[in-house]
């Protein structure tokens, strides 16, 4: 049977075929039968090809969904040498669907009758001569050829779903299903859905898969185009349904099940609707907490650390590498449970003079503290713990309580360390303040040294022995209340330029509160009396925590570059097989009026293509301009607005033909506020109204860049203010693009629009 089957894929390698041959365990033969799909023809005037088949592997027996093969536009049952076929097909109607609409076609074997349906409507019916074949463990289905014999001619199109019943079913029944998804109470025999699995069986009959010509998983499809699509899916008939091992090493073969489903899972990912294209994406499992962590620049290349639940093991930090910041390199996990502890949470990154990078983290669980690990070969691939940790010693969960020098009671943090700096040959590093303010600031009693966001300093002369030097800042009631924390923590010099150079005499102080996201504080570095005096504060997040755990680097060129955590994570979602998305980097600067500036790296304009232009466009008063031809999932774009009497004036993005889907963006010019509203984005996620404020000045022209990658969205203003959010557009036409006014005229001086080519790997 093997010979056969690889004597038969050698025959085929100009198509796409999907074979798939049955378990040797089930041992009932298929007689009567449903075969369902909904499939988009390519174009009208093609012949002969198939767009289901169901095919006997070792001989020339078949019944398939065949367009055109005897009728010009006509769809028929095809069959080996038409013996269950009707050739009297003049009175039978013609297909009209264009070349994007979708048609359920089904063919219902039923003994000799034979009846063919066309959205749930008969189209045709006929009792045959010929015998129904009995299609036993030796049976394969068929996309492209109408049957397995060389050179056949193919269908061209799309596939949207495809089923096989093995049962007669009704028209009823026919009539309400659905693409992608199941009937109560009815098991498909074999079911691809290739917008959700791809190539994989959902009835879990069929295993093996082998691709070639110009058939390709596309837009939730199976789209066959090119030259002879064609594409061989098999199971060995005597070993049944692959079982993916569950132990196995890096030292072993990789088992041939292990293959198919990491290409399977690489293939539900490209599907997912909702994963990012150019956004970084934690690869697979669990990025929940999905914290940015040690970034670092050294040797050209930007390193980048993201927390995870790795299944099996505990937290981990996952490590990407990069020359673009766009294009990303994935290496091994650099740090995990062991040497002493059971996990790693966030912490920072620090490249020393002699090119050694240390990582600085919480260490897990209870009493443990911070430990340091250290990496010194060219491309950071190869992290040893210090034997010295935790180098930090926790008392408590992230919390260290000791005596000072005249024996008083001294407690401060030791959790969430921050990137480690040097200053006068000396190391230091700052503790976050969750676990302290927990015990000791939550009571409207409490101390007031105890409330609110702080951080403690602490300082070495060889990152082994640590001391403490007090508490970092002087935080401000007017900025932030006494229910905020100060945990993950970044701080750095502030460019006085997006490209860097010379850095500014200012400092960044980057943060989250738990409750309230991600924040921060610009002021000056005290560096002889080692305290930081914050003179402005803004924050990164405004109605929830969405825009999380910051993490930033100075690269070769003096930029400060960042990341954030999108802490979006809706009910259900490990069972996409992965979690975790990162806003896009942004280069951070300050401004001439001493606050912060910020906008996504132009290195991401690499990704720019297909640019679309518009100019002078008028807006009245409850006026809206359809942006056509913008890629409404995948794309940039800039928006100038010289002049508005308008209350608001944005765009919508990822909204529906009728409005029914829709995510607002707009400059709301009465209350100074850059807006973004997804109350309307879709069927789940965090639907709210978020509101940043921005004042412009008078004359200056609002400047919008928008950012939209699947479920991702972001919007600079004018780089003083930015709002990054996830969306969940439940319907697939939730693609369009329209520029909108409301309470007053604009003029719209400018919009450029490209569409943004994906940068992951998948």
């Amino acid at each position: 049977m093997r010979e056969l089957l690889i004597r038969t894929a050698l025959s085929f390698t100009a198509f796409i075929v999907i074979t798939a041959v049955c378990s040797a365990a089930d041992e009932r033969p298929l007689t009567d039968k449903t075969l369902v799909v909904w499939v988009s023809p390519a174009n009208l005037t093609q012949s002969g090809g198939s767009a289901l088949t169901v095919n006997d592997t070792t001989a020339d027996r078949f019944d398939g969904v065949v367009f055109a093969e005897l009728t010009p536009r006509v769809w028929m049952p095809g069959s080996n040498n038409y013996s269950r076929t009707d050739q009297e097909q003049a009175d039978w109607p013609e297909e009209t669907a264009a070349a994007d609409q979708f048609v359920q076609m089904a063919i219902v074997y039923r003994g000799n009758a034979v009846v063919v349906y066309r959205n749930g409507e008969v189209y045709a019916k006929y009792t045959t001569e010929g015998q129904p074949v009995a299609f036993g463990r030796q049976t394969g289905i068929l996309f492209g050829p109408r049957h397995l014999v060389k050179n056949m001619d193919c269908f061209l199109g799309r596939i949207r779903d495809a089923r096989v019943y093995d049962k007669p079913l009704d028209r009823q029944t026919i009539a309400a299903m659905q693409p992608g998804k199941p009937v109560d109470g009815l098991r498909p025999w074999a079911w691809w859905d290739f917008g959700t699995t791809g190539t994989y069986d959902k009835a879990g009959r069929f295993n093996r898969v082998q691709i070639s010509g110009g058939a390709k998983i596309e837009d939730g499809c199976l789209a066959l185009t090119g030259s002879r699509p064609t594409m061989l899916a098999t199971i060995d008939s005597e070993q049944g349904t692959a079982k993916i091992p569950t132990q196995w090493s890096k030292s072993s073969p990789v088992p041939a099940a292990v293959v198919q489903s990491t290409r399977l899972l690489r293939e539900k990912l490209l599907a997912d609707p909702y994963r990012p294209g150019y956004h970084f994406c934690v690869p697979e499992d669990n990025g929940r907490p999905g914290d940015s962590n040690g970034c670092f620049y050294a040797n050209g290349r930007y390193h980048l650390m993201y927390l995870y639940n790795r299944s099996g093991v505990g937290f981990c930090w996952g490590h990407i590498s990069s020359k673009d910041l766009v294009h990303w390199r994935h290496h091994d996990d650099s740090i995990g449970p062991g040497n002493g502890d059971e996990g790693c949470f966030s912490g920072g990154g620090f490249v020393d003079d002699d090119g050694t990078a240390y990582l600085s983290y919480w260490m897990l669980w209870g009493d443990k503290g911070i430990g340091v690990a250290r990496s010194s070969d060219r491309h950071y691939n190869r992290w040893e713990k210090l034997a010295a940790n935790p180098v930090i010693k926790s008392t408590e969960w992230g919390i260290t309580e000791t005596k000072d020098k005249d024996g008083k009671p001294l407690i401060y943090g030791s959790a969430d360390p921050t990137n480690i700096w040097k200053k006068g040959g000396k190391y230091y590093m700052l503790m976050g303040n969750l676990l302290v303010l927990n015990k000791y600031g939550r009571k409207p009693d409490s101390p007031e040294n105890m409330k609110g966001d702080r951080l403690y300093l602490l300082e070495s002369d060889n990152l082994e022995q640590w001391k403490y030097k007090g508490i970092f800042y002087q935080r401000n009631p007017k900025w932030t209340d006494d229910s905020e924390d100060n945990m993950c923590p970044s701080f750095l010099p502030l460019p006085a330029s997006p490209d860097g150079g010379k850095p500014s005499d200012k400092h960044l102080l980057l943060f989250i509160s738990h409750n309230k996201g991600c924040q921060y504080y610009v002021g000056d570095y005290d560096t002889a009396a080692d305290r930081f005096i914050p003179d402005n504060h803004g924050r990164m997040t405004w109605v929830d925590n969405t825009y999380f755990a910051p993490e930033a680097l100075i690269d070769g060129r003096g930029r400060q570059i960042m990341w954030a955590w999108l802490t979006d994570n809706p009910s259900g979602e490990g069972a996409r097989g992965w979690s975790g998305v990162y806003g896009l980097p942004r280069s951070l600067w300050l401004g001439k009026d001493g606050t912060l500036r910020m906008r996504p790296v132009k290195e991401l304009q690499m990704l720019r293509c297909a640019e679309k232009t518009w100019s002078n466009v008028a807006l009245a008063d409850g006026d809206t301009k359809v942006l056509d031809g913008v890629v409404g999932d995948s794309c940039e774009l800039e928006i100038t607005v010289d002049s508005a009497t308008a209350k608001q004036v944005g765009l919508k993005v990822r909204t529906s033909p009728g409005g029914e889907e829709q995510t607002l963006l707009y400059y709301d010019s009465q209350a100074k506020r850059l807006v973004f509203d997804s109350t309307g984005s879709g069927v789940t996620g965090r639907r709210a109204v978020e509101r940043a404020p921005l004042e412009l000045q008078h004359g200056e022209p609002l400047v919008l860049r928008v950012f939209v990658d699947k479920s991702v969205v972001e919007i600079y203003a004018n780089d003083r203010q930015a709002i990054c959010r996830r969306v969940y557009p439940g319907r697939r036409d939730s693609l369009g693009v329209v520029l909108f006014a409301a309470g007053g005229k604009a003029t719209v001086s400018g919009v450029k629009a490209w569409e943004m080519m994906p940068s992951n790997p998948y």
